[in-house]
Parts: structure tokens; C-alpha cells; sequence
């Protein structure tokens, strides 16, 4: 019998969460609930669900803490929940590792397209994870995308996993340009919207790693209305 796909719910809001656990499963999902957050890290990386649904306002410790505290050990997708009408918390989220957003009150059947949405980009990113190895920088950098390290004359070099998967963009396509949006396609599953700034933060400290190691100056290039490149 194929494995049900696995969502973990961490809301305290419990007939929201009753009434999004009775519909996943009626889709098809096994589904378990939290509703603090306190013990929602060890939960997450005990459990290892393919998808975290989690309230950015919870009893204790918030949703943004709980996300950057898993978001390099947890691999699957984490949609947020919000509340709040605030475009900082949504860059803030996005920053510290959140995949998606969806603003309460929520829709079982929208929540369900985001689902299958990031299920769907999950299973893109577990191919590209499948490459070799790819160099760059004069084949200086070598970065692995079985382990997710990238190393410099054998040295590892510590990347978030934020910063991992812009690079892999990059790197797929080294000696191409590629567009903010393209990036933002690719890693949050939606289109730039020209003012949110999460990839130029994350291309910011990146290059600064980079450097470190290169004596060839920038790795990464800003080309002007057309977004980055990465020196093959």
C-alpha cells in the first residue's frame, strides 16, 4: 500500500485545527496536530513530516522562532499561517525558511492547492538534489548537492540552507544570468513581486563567503535590471 503523504498542524486554534485535520484526511494526508509551540521543534524533526502548517502567533514561542530553529535539519515545506496584515513578518518568515504564506481565515481547499503545490516543488528540488557535483569559480567551488556542502580546496564552507538553495540556482546555471524571478519561482514557488527582498539578502551574504575564498573578486555578479551571475 503507498505511504500517506504527512502533515504535521501546529495552531493553537483547535477547531481550526480539527476542521483542516478532517479535511486533509478526507484528501488522502495523515495528519498530526500540535497545538504549542513549545515542543513543536523536537516534533518536527522527530516526525519529519512532508509538510509543516504553522501559526506564526503561538502559546510561548513563536512560529518564526520554531521555523529558524528547524529550517536546516528539516527538509520539507513549511507553509505559515498569519493573522497579522503585516508585509514584515511575511519577509521575516520567508528570511528565516517559511515556503509559503497564507493569511487566516483559511480555506481548507486553498490550504490543500498550497499543499500540492509545495509537494509538487519538493519533488523538483529531491531531482535537482540527484546532480553531481557542480564547480564554479574556476572550478574552485565545488558544491554538492547529495550533502548539501560546499567546499573550497577540500574546506567546507558553512552555508544556511537559505543560502544553499539560492546558490544551487546559481550554480545550475553558472555563466547565465538568472532573474530575481526565476530564483523566486524556483525556491518560494511564486512570482517576485519586485519589492520583497529575501534573494538580495541571501546573494548579500553569499558573495561575502564567497570572496573569503576567491581571489578572482566577485564570484556572484549583479547585472543591472537582469538579476545575478555566477562566475563558471
Amino acid at each position: 500500500m503507498k505511504e500517506k503523504l504527512s502533515v504535521l498542524v501546529i495552531d493553537d486554534d483547535i477547531e481550526l485545527c480539527n476542521l483542516i485535520s478532517d479535511y486533509l484526511a478526507q484528501n488522502g494526508y495523515r495528519v498530526n496536530v500540535l497545538n504549542d509551540g513549545l515542543n513543536a521543534a523536537a516534533q518536527i524533526l522527530e516526525q519529519v513530516p512532508h509538510i509543516v502548517i504553522l501559526d506564526l502567533m503561538l502559546p510561548h514561542i513563536d512560529g518564526l522562532s520554531i521555523c529558524k530553529q528547524v529550517r536546516d535539519d528539516y527538509h520539507g515545506s513549511i507553509i505559515m499561517l498569519t493573522a497579522l496584515d503585516d508585509d514584515i513578518d511575511e519577509v521575516t518568515g520567508l528570511e528565516v525558511g517559511a515556503d509559503d504564506y497564507l493569511a487566516k481565515p483559511v480555506k481548507p481547499r486553498v490550504l490543500l492547492a498550497h499543499i500540492r503545490a509545495q509537494l509538487r516543488h519538493l519533488e523538483k528540488q529531491k531531482k535537482r538534489q540527484e546532480l553531481e557535483c557542480i564547480t564554479f569559480g574556476n572550478q574552485c567551488f565545488v558544491l554538492n548537492p547529495t550533502n548539501r556542502t560546499l567546499t573550497v580546496d577540500s574546506q567546507e564552507i558553512e552555508l544556511t540552507g537559505a543560502e544553499y538553495d539560492v546558490l544551487l540556482q546559481l550554480a545550475i546555471h553558472s555563466g547565465e544570468i538568472v532573474s530575481r524571478n526565476d530564483l523566486h519561482q524556483t525556491i518560494f514557488n511564486f512570482e517576485y513581486d519586485g519589492i520583497e527582498r529575501s534573494i538580495d539578502l541571501r546573494i548579500s551574504r553569499l558573495r561575502n563567503k564567497l570572496n573569503q575564498h576567491s581571489g578572482a573578486g566577485n564570484i556572484i555578479q549583479t547585472i543591472r535590471n537582469k538579476g545575478y551571475l555566477l562566475a563558471r
